[in-house]
């Protein structure tokens, strides 16, 4: 930056750097999304369609940026977990707020029309962003948490409340008279005893959200001596399952694991390596076993006069 008399106002820049050795935690959230649903006329109570938009736009955000461990989504909001040892633009919290929110709202505007072609936005969508430190394993999981059962009530509450304005033939307001005061188990009961809906059975997504993560796969690649070896890749995957309950931290060590000291980095490559190789073993002995295989059947399968004359 060019050196000039005017450059003392730099000095009423706030330096809002977050506390090191944090999680830090980007929640974007939609803005006058009520409006907004209606005028698209959303299908209630989920739509399926802006579901998987949300998720597309937020896949594009966590590809584009690396040290997002985990994100979780529901509703018309996302929240975006940043290792404790990030440091992306100086863990500045403006930078990555309004960076995350601004890649978030071009990823769905710019994906609309794939998920809804034949609707047509009728005004932009906004959404508002907020970053939150958390300084605990503990504590972020309990985050966590707190929006999937959040996701959890307001799903049950929806759907038994648009089953009565849909199929029950109820106002708004009478629909909402209705639920006022009740219990899960008196929800579950109503949906199944008047709408014969198992809540059980409702789809994963309506139910428990958005999960991404980083998943690593064996791929097949052609080796230097152009044999086929296996090797690992890392890919970005949508889940739609329980992050409250320890089987998927179990599952994913690595999330919470961060980048560990230089030993723990290498003897996790090394881990990796070998199962790379038991799995390009596995998959020669496969190959070996279906050559042989063919050989037996080519030989049963030929002329008896032909053996004969052999």
């Amino acid at each position: 930056m060019a050196k000039s008399k005017y450059e003392y106002v730099r000095n009423f820049e706030l330096q809002d750097r977050l506390l090191p050795s944090t999680w830090l935690v980007v929640r974007v959230d939609g803005q006058g999304f009520t409006k907004f649903t209606s005028k698209h006329e959303f299908t209630k109570p989920n739509d399926v369609r802006a579901l998987n938009l949300m998720n597309r736009a937020a896949k594009i955000v966590v590809e584009s940026m690396v040290e997002i461990v985990l994100a979780y989504g529901q509703s018309d909001e996302y929240s975006f977990v940043f290792s404790k040892d990030a440091k992306a633009y100086e863990r500045r919290a403006s930078k990555l707020s309004t960076l995350l929110v601004s890649k978030f709202t071009s990823a769905y505007v710019y994906y609309w029309s794939e998920f809804f072609p034949d609707t047509r936005l009728q005004f932009p969508p906004a959404f508002d962003s907020r970053v939150v430190m958390y300084p605990s394993e503990h504590i972020l999981r309990d985050y966590l948490s707190w929006r999937q059962v959040d996701c959890h009530i307001n799903n049950m509450y929806n759907t038994c409340f648009w089953a009565l304005v849909n199929k029950g033939g109820m106002t708004q307001k009478e629909a909402e008279k209705r639920l006022s005061g009740t219990l899960s188990k008196d929800k579950n009961e109503l949906l199944f005893s008047e709408f014969e809906i198992n809540y059980n059975n409702e789809p994963a997504i309506f139910k428990k959200g958005s999960v991404i993560i980083r998943e690593k796969v064996l791929i097949d690649v052609v080796d230097a001596q152009g044999k086929m070896t296996k090797r690992t890749k890392t890919e970005v995957a949508i889940l739609h399952c329980d992050i409250i309950k320890n089987a998927f931290w179990n599952e994913n060590p690595d999330i919470l694991g961060g980048n560990g000291t230089r030993a723990q980095r290498k003897a996790a490559c090394q881990k990796q390596r070998e199962v790379e190789l038991d799995a390009t073993a596995c998959s020669q002995r496969q190959q070996e076993q279906e050559q042989e295989q063919e050989q037996a059947h080519q030989q049963q399968s030929e002329d008896p006069a032909d053996a004969e004359e052999k």
